[in-house]
C-alpha cells in the first residue's frame, strides 16, 4: 500500500467571505482514518466543504491523487470521494434499496440498469449495515439512526478511495457507532480506503483514528492521534460542571472517569462544602477522609446513604 499523500493540503486558507483559519498543512495517506475535531461553528464542515471543492479556497492548494483540486470537474471528483454530510435532504420517495443503489450510479448513464454484480453489492452493504429488515422501506419510514446508516452505505457502495463523513454517528447508538467507526477502519486498513470524519464524540471515535485534524482558537494542528491528545491534555480533562453555588469540591484521587462521576454525584445530591474531604477511589472502593472520618464503601447507593446520614 502506498505511504504517499493522496490528499494533500498545502498552505491553505478556509472561509467564506473572508478566511476562517489559514495556513492548514495536512496530509492523508491510502489506509488511514482521520478524525475532525473542535467546537461548533470552527470551520470543520467549511475544511471538509473545500476538500469536497464546493466551496473556494482564500489560498494554498489541496491536491487528490495528486491532480489539483481546481482541476478536476465534479464527476470527476465522484470517482475519488464518496460523501455522507450531516445535513443530507431526504428524497422521501425512495425506498433503503434506491438510495444505496445510487452509490453505483456514478458508473452509468441515468438510464441503464444495475449489473447483477452491482446489484449483489448493494444487497451485502445493506445486510452489512443491518438494514436488511428496511431495505423497502421509504426513507420518510426510517428513524434517524437508520437514515444515517442508509447514507453510509450508499457512499460505501459508491467505491471510491476517499470517504469522506460529517458526523456519521450521529443520532446511533452506542453499538451502532462501534459498528460504523469499526467499519470503516477496516476499509481503511484492508481494502486501501482514506477516511475522514468528524465527531462530537471524539472520546469514543479517537480509538479508531490513526491522526487528528483538531480546529482551536482558529488554528489548525495534525498529527498522530496520542501525540495531538498529549500536547492538548484538556481535550481529555473529566467533564466537571458547577451544578449549585453552595457546593465546594473535594479532593479527588482517582481516575478522570471516575472523578467525572463522583463530582456529578456529589453536586446531584448536596449542597455543602467538601473542601475539607478526600476522596481515593481504588479497587473498585471509595474511601473517604476528612480528620475524622476514614470509611471505605462498595457504592455511590452506600456513599450517598452514609453522607446523608453524617453531613
Amino acid at each position: 500500500m502506498s505511504s504517499l499523500p493522496y490528499i494533500e493540503l498545502n498552505g491553505v486558507s478556509i472561509g467564506y467571505t473572508e478566511p476562517l483559519i489559514s495556513e492548514i498543512n495536512a496530509t492523508i495517506s491510502k489506509g488511514e482514518v482521520v478524525l475532525l475535531i473542535g467546537e461548533n461553528g470552527v470551520g470543520k464542515t467549511t475544511l471538509m466543504r473545500s476538500i469536497l471543492g464546493q466551496v473556494p479556497t482564500h489560498g494554498g492548494s489541496i491536491t487528490l491523487n495528486g491532480v489539483n483540486l481546481k482541476s478536476l470537474s465534479a464527476s470527476k471528483r465522484a470517482y475519488h470521494t464518496a460523501v455522507v454530510l450531516a445535513k443530507s435532504s431526504v428524497p422521501s420517495q425512495l425506498t433503503v434499496k434506491d438510495l444505496v443503489a445510487l452509490g453505483k450510479y456514478i458508473y452509468y448513464p441515468y438510464y441503464i440498469k444495475l449489473s447483477k454484480e452491482h446489484e449483489k453489492e448493494v444487497l451485502e452493504t445493506i445486510q452489512e449495515l443491518g438494514l436488511e429488515p428496511y431495505k423497502n422501506h421509504l426513507l420518510s419510514e426510517l428513524s434517524e439512526g437508520n437514515l444515517q446508516k442508509a447514507y453510509i452505505a450508499r457512499a460505501l457502495c459508491q467505491d471510491a478511495p476517499f470517504i469522506l463523513l460529517d458526523e456519521p454517528t450521529a443520532h446511533l447508538d452506542e453499538r451502532n457507532k462501534i459498528m460504523i467507526l469499526k467499519l470503516l477502519r477496516e476499509l481503511a486498513k484492508s481494502y486501501g480506503k482514506l477516511v475522514l470524519f468528524s465527531s462530537h464524540d471524539f472520546r469514543l471515535a479517537k480509538e479508531f483514528a490513526d491522526k487528528i485534524w483538531l480546529i482551536k482558537d482558529g488554528n489548525f494542528s495534525s498529527g498522530i492521534s496520542e501525540d495531538l491528545l498529549s500536547e492538548h491534555k484538556e481535550l481529555l480533562q473529566p467533564l466537571l460542571f458547577d451544578l449549585n453555588q453552595g457546593f465546594r469540591p473535594p479532593e479527588i484521587h482517582a481516575l478522570d472517569y471516575e472523578k467525572e462521576l463522583l463530582y456529578s454525584f456529589l453536586q446531584k445530591h448536596f449542597q455543602r462544602d467538601f473542601s475539607k474531604f478526600r476522596f481515593t477511589y481504588a479497587s473498585g472502593q471509595w474511601r473517604v477522609e476528612n480528620g475524622q472520618t476514614d470509611e471505605v464503601f462498595n457504592s455511590y447507593a452506600e456513599l450517598k446513604n452514609f453522607l446523608s446520614k453524617t453531613l
